[in-house]
């Protein structure tokens, strides 16, 4: 797009930014929506009994989470290949499309609630946002090229999107899923991620020719232009292509074989080598194998550009552990919410609840619907159905909104749904992000190494609130009644770990890494996530059996330390980490 029509294209703004940038934010909620809606339920699901009003499937605990634990690891190995197939092929808008197409059928399959469907449907999920979430940022960093002093905030109001998905899909398909039926969770995922790809389809108007084509071999992309020309290139290897399709083959079937050995009693690594066994030593040779990758290439480059990817590695290797405590809040913690905790309350406890669950429910549908109606004022003459649909979305979400008001008003006393607990980390976020955001740009601004300390130290005393409020629970209970305020607490530390974490991985890897290099080490990033998460729901499968033979407390136990003593490593490798970095903060 050509500097003139640029221009133009920010001349139809909504606070300041292009209008296109409020869809793009409404197609990212609706996504998030569906994705965190159906992962606040499907472990509840499938460990629900199959007897009572809403049924289950009556899974083992470990064998759920091993699924969930297959699940989000492959969602965040799956965008490395679909960004890749956009770039190259199919250009990211027609990618973000058929990406948003695949998710909606993924989520219809979840919603007949047999297991053929459930295995269909999560394949479909995670083909669906393996085209779906490297490609729709990919268009807001093209739509704000040359335009570097607009980035932060259009990616601060993006994220917003992100948790106000996140928030009303755990909230609505949480409460239909536990009051009314797993089903109707399962579907109203997949209903609004449908109408998001329905508005952002018929608003392609708004984007001009932004993210409508493939990248061509000899484009120049915004990153390349970092790379001093010093930088030589260093292109993969015939061995190191070798290597990453060997490791990455055996890592795929391993995540793969988990669930289904636990599941379908198939296990495809029936074997033993060396004494070991066959899944444990083929795993094993594959971390070897790309760590050895890793080394080699990482030795190829100049003195600084070589420290500075040590550094993104050991970040890497710390988030690790930030995400295998921290996804425990889709697994044991909701369990822990669902089983252990006293969610039925009466009289003025009661009434207190309705109230804050109107108002933290009510105030942000508010503030979203009128972002709605800016976009709509703007961009209705041009994209008329976009508009259209999008307003029928909130249409819709409004009468949940007001169903289940009316429901909770309406009856004597209330039982807080599991799944309630889990939007507290959006609302949480909301609120302190400000507050974090000023302490980053202050003059008590901490070093990278230090903000991860801090984020994985949170992160633990969290799970020790968990650990002391289950002290009370005898050793190989099954269920309890401890008191809310542990879970409120746990996700409130939770929270303030990751804002002093999460957001800053990615940040520091594109201040880190020269633009030619930034595509396997983002590669890097992902792995690291889906490692965390595929560990996460793996210890979080152990729940029972370290309650049986220990406790409860034992089990958060593990979660309370292994964070902090990584977070008290980090911190004092802070002077090697600086030496590493040169300069970046």
């Amino acid at each position: 797009m050509s500097s003139q029509s640029r221009d133009d294209f920010f001349k139809t703004t909504v606070l300041g930014h292009p209008a296109g940038l409020f869809v793009l934010f409404f197609t990212e909620m609706w996504e998030r929506f569906s994705y965190y809606g159906m992962r606040a339920i499907l472990v509840l699901f499938l460990t629900a009994s199959m007897l009572g009003d809403n049924p289950g499937w009556g899974w083992a605990r470990e064998n759920a989470l091993a699924l969930l634990g297959t699940y989000a690891s492959l969602v965040y190995l799956s965008p490395i290949l679909g960004g890749m197939i956009a770039d190259r092929k199919m250009g990211y808008r027609l990618a973000v499309a058929l990406g948003a197409l695949l998710m909606t059928i993924g989520h219809a399959s979840l919603a007949v609630e047999t297991p053929l469907f459930l295995y269909i449907g999560i394949g479909f999920l995670i083909l669906g946002n393996g085209f779906f979430k490297p490609n729709i940022t990919s268009i807001i960093s093209q739509m704000y090229e040359g335009r570097e002093d607009k980035k932060d905030g259009a990616y601060t109001i993006f994220y917003m999107g992100v948790n106000a998905g996140a928030f009303l899909g755990i909230m609505l398909c949480g409460y239909l899923g536990e009051k009314v039926g797993w089903s109707w969770g399962f579907g109203l995922a997949g209903i609004f991620m449908f109408m998001g790809m329905l508005q952002f389809w018929f608003a392609q108007p708004l984007f001009g020719d932004i993210g409508s084509k493939p990248l061509k071999k000899g484009d120049i992309s915004e990153e390349e232009v970092l790379v001093s020309p010093s930088d030589k290139r260093n292109p993969f290897t015939l061995a190191d292509k070798l290597m990453i399709a060997v490791s990455a083959t055996i890592a795929f079937f391993w995540i793969i074989n988990d669930p289904m050995s636990k599941i379908g009693n198939v296990n495809m690594f029936d074997f033993r080598i060396a004494g070991m066994e066959g899944s444990t030593a083929l795993i094993l040779f594959a971390l070897a194998l790309f760590l050895v990758l890793l080394v080699t290439r990482i030795i190829r480059y100049k003195d600084v550009v070589r420290d500075r990817m040590i550094a993104v590695a050991i970040f890497a290797f710390f988030t690790i552990f930030f995400w295998a405590s921290f996804e425990q809040a889709a697994g044991s913690m909701a369990i822990f919410a669902r089983d252990y905790t006293d969610r039925a309350l009466m009289g003025t406890a009661a009434s207190v609840f309705k109230v804050v669950d109107t108002l933290i429910t009510v105030i942000p549908l508010i503030i979203i619907t009128w972002v709605l109606y800016l976009l709509f004022k703007q961009t209705f003459r041009r994209v008329s159905l976009s508009n259209v649909i999008l307003a029928s979305s909130f249409v819709i979400v409004w009468g949940i909104v007001i169903y289940k008001l009316y429901n909770e008003f309406s009856s004597v006393g209330t039982e807080v749904p599991a799944t309630w607990y889990a939007v507290l980390n959006s609302l949480f976020i909301i609120i302190f992000a400000p507050v974090f955001s000023k302490w980053w740009e202050s003059k008590y601004n901490p070093s990278a190494a230090f903000k991860y300390g801090f984020g994985l130290i949170l992160l633990g005393i969290g799970f020790g609130f968990l650990a002391f409020g289950a002290s009370t629970i005898p050793q190989g209970a099954e269920t309890a009644a401890v008191s809310m305020i542990w879970l409120i607490l746990a996700y409130l530390l939770h929270t303030l770990g990751e804002l002093c974490l999460s957001p800053l991985g990615l940040s520091y890897l594109s201040k880190l890494v020269p633009g030619r290099m930034i595509a396997m080490m983002f590669g890097i990033w992902y792995l690291a996530i889906a490692i965390g998460n595929k560990l996460a729901h793996t210890a979080g499968g152990m729940i029972d059996k370290v309650t049986q033979e220990y406790s409860l407390t034992a089990f958060f136990l593990i979660f309370t330390l292994i964070p902090i003593g990584a977070g008290l490593v980090i911190m004092m490798l802070n002077k090697l980490l600086k030496r590493l970095m040169h300069g970046v903060r």
